[in-house]
């Protein structure tokens, strides 16, 4: 398992990147827009993970920004801590076992959403590509928001 990313949700992007970018002195490694979805998403990494977040993605604090306005009260800025796992499946069925609700099923063998104890949403991705669809997880409603 290797540490990804932390995401925070931003009411103005370009506010955001002047704090984070121009006076805390993160850089911008990658940014993704999605029309469809209307949100865009912008990873920052420090001066000195900046080698290793460029080549590998991580560790990074991403950025969302959704385009359509929104307040955030209550923490819900604060969006989850992202790990990648060598085998998705295997992983989630050993939360499962170990009595963790699995509130995103990694359905796609991509990507799955835990909460910790302390109601902290977990991005669970696969590394590398997608495995295959697996079952019990292809089947698998939706348990929860994240």
């Amino acid at each position: 398992m290797r540490y990804l990313h932390t995401m925070v949700r931003v009411k103005n992007l370009d506010e955001a990147l002047n704090f984070y970018c121009t006076l805390f002195g993160l850089s911008e490694i990658r940014r993704y827009e999605n029309e469809k979805g209307r949100f865009t998403l912008v990873f920052l990494a420090a001066p000195g993970d900046l080698d290793r977040a460029k080549g590998e993605l991580s560790p990074c604090l991403e950025l969302t920004y959704n385009w359509d306005s929104e307040d955030y009260t209550g923490g819900r800025n604060f969006g989850h801590l992202a790990y990648e796992v060598d085998d998705i499946y295997g992983f989630c069925q050993h939360l499962m076992d170990n009595g963790v609700t699995i509130n995103r099923p990694p359905r796609d063998g991509h990507m799955a959403f835990v909460r910790s104890p302390d109601g902290i949403s977990i991005e669970i991705l696969q590394k590398g590509e997608n495995l295959a669809a697996q079952e019990p997880w292809a089947s698998m409603a939706n348990t929860g928001a994240w």
